[in-house]
């Protein structure tokens, strides 16, 4: 297990490879007639599939009995955030070319785009208190801010779903892993719950005293 911790720092370089790839082809060539809009389009699902997959690590810890995957979710939720946001960055610069007189009309006319800057920035705050100390600073209220993650990656599955125009293969996949990764959460949470519950009753239950 120590190895496997210590092994945790490959997770930024395997990371980065869709990134790389996707930016050699942009260069070659092979995105297509029209790159950008495939750019755009690859960083965000790249950005989708990291989050699902830090919504997944807990879930594997526990079927697994591996606690070290639970560290994954950091580097996995930093690296999603970071395709997300060079997902907006292209849509904002290389689309719109950072001209308020498009960015406000897309916003009217595209509602989906909403949806994505609404994700956005419910994941904003996660990013930003990612360290320990500020999970420290937080206390029990880091554990409450991080469950935006939820809402986020809801409102990312709209947005994907809203801008597929066909072959929705992959928004039914990551609908169906989302919402089977969600209802194990909150069964989980349930179940410990009722532990704790059973617990402290059992605790308020005082034996009988001896008869003499």
């Amino acid at each position: 297990m120590t190895g496997a911790r210590r092994g945790l720092w490959l997770i930024w370089p395997l990371g980065l490879v869709p990134l790389v790839v996707v930016l050699w082809q942009g260069v070659s060539g092979a995105l297509g007639p029209d790159p950008v809009l495939v750019l755009i389009f690859r960083l965000g699902w790249w950005g989708l599939l990291l989050l699902v997959l830090t919504l997944a690590a807990r879930p594997l810890a526990v079927l697994s009995r591996q606690g070290w995957l639970v560290a994954l979710r950091r580097p996995l939720g930093l690296l999603a955030f970071g395709y997300l946001c060079l997902h907006l960055l292209a849509w904002a610069g290389l689309l719109l070319g950072w001209d308020p007189q498009f960015i406000g009309p897309e916003l009217i006319e595209r509602p989906y785009i909403v949806l994505g800057m609404l994700a956005w920035l419910l994941l904003l705050p996660l990013a930003l208190t990612s360290t320990r100390r500020a999970r420290r600073r937080l206390g029990r209220r880091w554990g409450q801010l991080h469950q935006l993650v939820f809402p986020a990656i809801l409102l990312g599955l709209a947005h994907q779903w809203w801008i597929q125009k066909s072959d929705y293969t992959e928004p039914v996949l990551f609908s169906l892993v989302v919402l089977v990764l969600i209802g194990w959460r909150w069964r989980h949470r349930r179940s410990a719950a009722a532990t704790q519950a059973a617990a402290r009753d059992g605790k308020k239950v005082k034996k009988p005293p001896l008869s003499t």
